[in-house]
């Protein structure tokens, strides 16, 4: 009998970051996990081959999981090492969309539905991968409105050019982004308030995250776009997933940290009513 596996998120502390993407999907299921942000942990352990195997990682957040017992035995026979010590070995899986498909079967957020068959399971869990992707793009583009040049430079450094890509951000982006999701709200056939069939799904969860940063970057276009009645069904579901008990709950803690000086920043100068 395999036992549970636990769980341990490795980020930066002081921001959300993109390991808010992860959070939110244990969170919403309820599933106990190890938020560790110790960056000694992350520069000297985490990404180190001695330590995480093959294939090392890029950049976190990286997740840590104890491995299913007779692959992690099978591997330490490989290298020569005992089967007892390969029961307590960990994998590590970063990027954030690997991290989410991974989790999401096992968190039930990819909206199975019991009895159906294989086949159209893999079809849904692949469009929900595929707007996670979507809902990420969105999130990437708002982090270089604010550093359009390099991200190794401050804002201070960049500030024309941050100037010029926040407006098209804000009058074309933004919109295109809006327009796509509200697309794909409304021809739910579930007609659930959800991207994909009618329960929480990864998906949401990164759309969710992605609109509340856009709300606190862009304050003013933010407004501006909810009062243009255009995108009802997309701030519907922003509401809606905020009200799930889980994530209320999650939401209103302490553990829910603040927006700051990461993906989503906001900037007097580069918000605007369009």
């Amino acid at each position: 009998m395999s036992s549970k596996p636990t769980y341990t998120l490795h980020y930066w502390p002081g921001i959300p970051g993109r390991g808010e993407y992860v959070r939110l999907a244990f969170e919403a299921a309820g599933e106990p996990y190890t938020d560790d942000t110790n960056v000694k942990t992350l520069t000297s352990l985490v990404m180190s081959p001695n330590v995480v195997g093959h294939p090392t990682h890029f950049a976190p957040p990286v997740l840590e999981f104890s491995a299913p017992s007779a692959s992690a035995k099978r591997a330490k026979r490989q290298a020569g090492q005992s089967a007892q010590e390969g029961a307590a070995q960990s994998v590590f899986i970063s990027q954030t969309p690997a991290i989410l498909a991974y989790l999401g079967p096992k968190l039930g957020l990819v909206g199975d539905v019991e009895g159906e068959e294989d086949a159209v399971r893999e079809i849904r869990r692949a469009q929900v991968n595929q707007l996670v992707l979507t809902a990420l793009d969105l999130s990437n583009e708002a982090h270089d409105v604010h550093h359009p040049v390099a991200s190794s430079l401050y804002y201070e450094d960049q500030k024309d050019e941050s100037k010029r890509r926040a407006d098209d951000f804000r009058k074309n982006r933004i919109p295109k982004f809006f327009q796509h999701f509200e697309q794909v709200l409304s021809s739910n056939p579930a007609k659930s308030h959800r991207l994909v069939g009618a329960t929480t799904t990864t998906a949401d969860l990164v759309l969710f995250h992605v609109l509340t940063g856009i709300q606190h970057a862009f304050p003013r276009r933010w407004a501006a776009l909810e009062k243009s009645g255009k995108y009802s069904m997309l701030f519907k579901m922003k509401r809606s997933v905020s009200e799930e008990e889980r994530l209320k709950a999650y939401l209103a803690s302490d553990r829910r940290q603040e927006f700051g000086m990461g993906l989503f920043r906001h900037y007097e100068e580069l918000d605007g009513d369009e």
